[in-house]
């Protein structure tokens, strides 16, 4: 699946997490206000839904204009604007709660695409995968239509707000031995260790 190309029409994201763009780019906040406008997001709000196309296509822009670091950027901005499940103590659950969160945060024809009363998940956005592959490493596997950095970007920050009080940091690398979506891949493959 490529990156920017919505896997299931008729999705819509939330206003929480469109937000992310604006925040994410700090002192362009007016350029991405108008990046986001160009696809018909204007000024992004708590409660209202947009297509999640749009903000796809806005993201391609961003990447065009100001490249991955500035896509990484707004993704260690998903966790403090976007929807997550509560509860969240400690690393590991945090890892294993993006994928929650993710389709908590997508609608498909006005359905939230995760019920937490049921724990229910609608599919047709992909997913973040969490495998434990030691005590203080996990493999985390994306295969959804968002740019590679920006996916680092968010479970990089989640990594580091959860991490254990004696790790003095959490780093999140791109597994460049597996496929790749900005080079056409179907999926990117990370390895957190703290």
């Amino acid at each position: 699946m490529a990156e920017f190309k919505a896997l299931t029409s008729g999705v819509e994201i939330n206003g929480e997490t469109t937000y992310s763009i604006v925040d994410g780019m700090g002192v362009f906040r007016i350029c991405a206000l108008e990046i986001l406008a160009k696809y018909g997001i204007t000024k992004p709000k708590k409660g209202f839904w947009y297509s999640q196309q749009a903000w796809l296509d806005s993201f391609k822009e961003i990447s065009a204009m100001l490249g991955p670091t500035t896509l990484f950027a707004i993704g260690k901005k998903i966790p403090a604007n976007a929807i997550f499940p509560p509860s969240i103590d400690n690393i590991d659950k945090a890892l294993q709660a993006i994928d929650v969160a993710y389709h908590m945060n997508h609608r498909l024809t006005g359905v939230v695409m995760f019920n937490p009363g049921t724990g229910k998940m609608l599919e047709g956005i992909g997913h973040y995968q969490y495998n434990k592959i030691g005590d203080n490493k996990v493999k985390m596997f994306c295969d959804n239509p968002y740019p590679c950095e920006f996916d680092r970007g968010i479970i990089e920050a989640m990594a580091q707000k959860f991490k254990s009080e004696t790790s003095s940091s959490a780093v999140t690398v791109h597994d460049d031995s597996c496929p790749c979506r900005r080079k056409g891949g179907d999926s990117c493959t990370y390895h957190v260790t703290w």
